[in-house]
């Protein structure tokens, strides 16, 4: 029970587990969320929003930004666990029996996350920001623009992974466990390759600040959404009152992500203006690593014989980044003005096109995929 498998009918066609078709049903008319549909749009606005008032208003900007505590900058910080805590509050870490049930997509995808991604943004990175296109950006930013796609490639995705399983068609238990495991794993895996990343990239680990950071932004969002999902669950209405909050809480999180967009801009503003090409560099590693990883862990289910259902969120779970804490992390340890930051953000503004272009894929593949699985069953 639970499985997503393969099976050949009794005319030796390839089809999916009863649940998998069910799942599949359930999903076929599955929208974006409006927001979500256009976060893109949201994010240019940001842009122009944050450098027109950074501009107009730069002594608010650097009163805003003087306002830290062992460098963490205490109006971001508030921003981001309004962001980060609606997400993780959907994680329910009992689903982590699951994961049994879908051993060979969980296996691919922990090994795409946490044994590819990472360093090959780092190659990526190196190649294109220290090499190929070091000409065009500040030199003295060059490290900071590198530090910031590895923190952004560490951060496996959290929450809009929902959105894309969905619209895959993908199988939701799946999904919800791989997340949950993800976020566990995240714990106790992200500070190390972070730090062995930027170390191979001859570049300063401000350590201390690095483990308030996941202190900060993983370990305790974590505990505190775990708790209080637990206390809304504890009585016959749980799911409803769960529900509940997330609706309500919805419009906070996605307003704290504008404004921390706005403020962030605010600071890059000049940078931006000067070199406006800078964007367009940076987003060009990011997709590089986004469809080579989706693809890597799309395939590799198919050569394991994973069901379609599991293969299509396993990709995009592979692919797709937790660019919230990952502009957390950024601007703790690099500061609001870095181009760590900066970086983290680009990441924000190409997440929806290029995960749906990758859900897009996925879906007009699917026949492709399944007459492998047909193949090697036959």
């Amino acid at each position: 029970p639970g499985q997503c498998i393969a099976r050949i009918d009794q005319n030796g066609r390839n089809t999916l587990s009863a649940q998998c078709e069910t799942t599949g049903r359930r999903a076929a008319g599955a929208e974006m969320p409006f927001f979500e549909n256009y976060l893109s749009v949201w994010v240019a606005l940001c842009i122009v929003v944050g450098i027109v008032l950074g501009r107009l208003f730069p002594p608010a900007f650097d009163s805003l930004g003087a306002m830290e505590i062992a460098r963490v900058n205490l109006p971001v910080a508030v921003l981001i666990w309004l962001m980060i805590l609606p997400m993780l509050l959907k994680i329910d870490f009992h689903s982590l029996v699951e994961v049994k049930d879908h051993w060979r997509g969980v296996g691919v995808t922990l090994f795409i996350n946490w044994g590819v991604k990472p360093f090959s943004m780092a190659l990526l990175a190196w190649i294109f920001i220290r090499n190929v296109f070091a000409g065009w950006l500040p030199m003295d930013q060059l490290d900071s623009y590198i530090a910031g796609l590895i923190i952004l490639a560490a951060a496996p995705c959290t929450a809009m992974v929902f959105v894309w399983s969905n619209l895959s068609d993908g199988h939701p238990g799946f999904t919800l466990s791989q997340v949950a495991l993800n976020d566990i794993i995240m714990v106790f895996a992200f500070a190390p390759i972070v730090a062995l990343l930027l170390g191979i990239s001859s570049i300063h680990v401000p350590w201390e600040t690095l483990f308030l950071s996941v202190i900060l932004y993983i370990v305790l969002p974590v505990i505190v959404a775990s708790l209080w999902r637990r206390y809304l669950m504890s009585s016959a209405e749980g799911e409803a009152r769960l529900k509940r909050v997330l609706k309500r809480m919805q419009p906070v999180s996605l307003s704290a992500l504008l404004i921390t967009l706005v403020l962030l801009f605010g600071f890059q503003g000049n940078q931006i203006i000067e070199q406006p090409v800078i964007i367009l560099l940076l987003a060009i590693p990011i997709l590089i690593q986004v469809y080579f990883n989706s693809g890597l862990a799309y395939w590799l289910n198919r050569t394991f014989g994973v069901a379609h259902c599991v293969a299509a969120p396993s990709a995009l779970i592979g692919a797709s980044n937790f660019f919230e804490l990952a502009v957390a992390a950024a601007i703790s340890l690099f500061g609001l003005q870095s181009g760590a930051a900066l970086a983290t953000v680009v990441g924000v503004l190409v997440e929806v096109p290029v995960m749906l272009s990758v859900v897009w894929i996925v879906n007009r593949t699917r026949p492709w995929y399944e007459a492998r699985i047909t193949e090697d069953v036959q």
